[in-house]
């Protein structure tokens, strides 16, 4: 779907709610045609909002020309990050049973944790970090989450992985996760999808979600995030560590990243993040990839890396502690976009970056929140 514009109904009363009224349906009946019109899209959609103490009560709808279906919840991306469920949900005030994330509640409140449980969250590669994120994120209350790899779990990925055993070894870690996260939390959407983000269908998958938190090692994945977070507004959260070792085995360095990319943030290109020319390389067929590095044409590939779990851990758990600033607003003002960790030097620091002036992530450009596209995500794909 692409963008759609929203005709907005007031109920300023203040003991309003924001239950559509006869003269609302009418009105929507009597604009529905001139808006498609108007706006190029396929789709009407309506809002009917009313105060409530400091913020506002909301339904909604968007509806075609065969169906109408609701707006369950509002996701406001800027400097933070909040999320209201519509009316009556916004009342209920629920965040688990009993008193399973009481200790959450104690630490950053029962809104944020509402917001979490609401959220639809989507986790890029399922190796040692995203494990550990997608782990994390459910032990936190995430309850909506879409998982991907193209791997099978090998027997090196045991050490690392969460929830993998050695009984599972040559099954799609996407389903070894969803699998290990669905015991945790059984009331959880876990949805497990066994392919890579360079794939159009899978990326088209990912259009629903909120968040999207970038743990893969792909530099040709890492560019659609960029473009995902551009295009469709949605906030993502990449990470990254490179182990450093010498031939004999002794470590030497130990440096993280944690990428932030928001509205009038640098995408990963800007930042300088991405290989491009290895990105190229990646797309293309093995047999073909191997015959043009060896001709020195492509760069290639890099083979088997150093990875360590305490190492993995830590980087996963900065990148879900950034979700949880954006949500509770906790740290520094403005809010940096990137955390840069050398645990070898015991050294974090911080930076924030604009884009760079004409690319697509510029909010000149006009691509910020333009939907879906045609090509999708404005660039071609590889078949």
């Amino acid at each position: 779907m692409r963008n759609v514009s929203l005709w907005l109904h007031t109920h300023p009363s203040g003991r309003a709610t924001p239950i559509p009224s006869a003269h609302d349906e009418r009105v929507d009946d009597e604009l529905e045609d001139t808006f498609r019109i108007r706006s190029g899209a396929s789709h009407y959609g309506a809002l009917v909002v009313s105060p409530r103490c400091d913020t506002v009560s909301f339904t909604g709808h968007i509806r075609d020309e065969r169906t109408r279906r609701p707006i369950s919840r509002l996701v406001v991306l800027g400097d933070a990050l909040s999320t209201r469920a519509s009316y009556p949900h916004d009342q209920q005030g629920t965040f688990g049973d009993g008193d399973l994330f009481s200790r959450n509640v104690r630490a950053f409140g029962g809104p944020v944790q509402e917001a979490l449980s609401q959220l639809a969250v989507g986790v890029i590669g399922c190796g040692g970090t995203g494990s550990a994120v997608a782990e994390q994120l459910v032990r936190l209350g995430a309850r909506h989450l879409t998982i991907v790899d193209p791997d099978e779990l090998e027997a090196s990925n045991i050490t690392r992985v969460y929830g993998s055993t050695p009984t599972e070894v040559g099954r799609p870690k996407a389903r070894v996760l969803a699998a290990h996260l669905s015991r945790i939390a059984p009331d959880a959407e876990i949805s497990p999808v066994v392919g890579t983000v360079n794939d159009q269908a899978v990326a088209r998958a990912l259009i629903d979600r909120d968040v999207l938190f970038g743990c893969t090692d792909d530099n040709a994945g890492r560019i659609v995030l960029s473009r995902l977070a551009t295009f469709l507004r949605i906030l993502v959260i990449d990470c990254g560590i490179l182990i450093s070792s010498s031939d004999d085995g002794s470590l030497q360095g130990i440096d993280a990243r944690v990428t932030t990319m928001k509205p009038g943030s640098a995408c990963l290109l800007c930042r300088g993040r991405i290989d491009i020319p290895r990105a190229a390389a990646e797309q293309m067929a093995v047999e073909e990839q191997q015959r043009l590095a060896a001709e020195g044409y492509a760069p290639a590939l890099p083979g088997v890396q150093p990875a360590v779990v305490a190492y993995t851990t830590m980087v996963a758990a900065q990148a879900v502690a950034e979700l949880i600033e954006l949500l509770t607003g906790y740290g520094p003002s403005p809010r940096p976009t990137e955390i840069l960790l050398r645990a070898h030097d015991r050294e974090i620091s911080t930076n924030i970056a604009i884009p760079r002036p004409g690319h697509f992530c510029d909010p000149t450009q006009g691509h910020g929140g333009a939907g879906v596209s045609v090509p999708f995500l404005g660039k071609l794909w590889a078949q």
